[in-house]
């Protein structure tokens, strides 16, 4: 089965594809020559990963899951939010985003945040909707080289590392984005053997 990720992100592919049992052929929006600038207009991240999952399945007739991710910030009522990758402008800058944050959150004693990624999958003229949250603490200041996005700031619950100093295999057990993909996977095994 042949199933196209929504996304240009090869470090979000990278780690997803990890976890896609070998059985499921997965490609890119690059892999299918889809350049396109896909609208995410929605007001929710649920409406913008359907939104981007829609429009591939539309335009290229083929099964298709996009993601979207929002960091969710208590103390900043919810900021970033659905523009967690455009938070500090539209050249979608990590360095930005992460620093427009700190500075927003100062000296806070209130740090508690959630990551929520929500898959769309769109198969066979159905829709299917998937969602992992993993809460934890923005930190006082970047830790770790790995990672992506907020990583080196997002200390997970439990943990006294951020996602951006814990190994990969970790990170992919417990972030946001691992359980959503977990679910979808589930349900691509039993969609694949039914």
């Amino acid at each position: 089965m042949k199933i196209v990720f929504a996304t240009h992100n090869t470090n979000k592919f990278k780690e997803v594809k990890a976890l896609v049992p070998t059985t499921i052929t997965l490609v890119s929006l690059t892999d299918i020559g889809c350049f396109d600038d896909i609208p995410e207009t929605a007001d929710t991240i649920e409406g913008n990963a359907i939104q981007k999952a829609s429009y591939v399945t539309e335009k290229y007739n083929l099964p298709c899951f996009s993601d979207d991710t929002g960091l969710l910030v208590n103390a900043l009522n919810g900021e970033p939010g659905i523009y967690a990758a455009r938070y500090a402008g539209e050249q979608k800058s990590a360095e930005d985003n992460m620093a427009k944050l700190l500075h927003k959150l100062g000296d806070n004693p209130n740090r508690e945040a959630h990551f929520k990624t929500v898959i769309a999958l769109h198969i066979n003229g159905e829709q299917h909707i998937f969602t992992g949250v993993v809460n934890g603490v923005i930190t006082k200041g970047k830790q770790g080289t790995d990672g992506f996005g907020y990583d080196p700031i997002f200390t997970p619950e439990g943990y006294s590392q951020t996602f951006a100093q814990l190994p990969l295999n970790t990170k992919n057990k417990i972030s946001h984005r691992a359980k959503a993909t977990q679910q979808l996977i589930s349900f691509l095994k039993q969609y694949n053997n039914g």
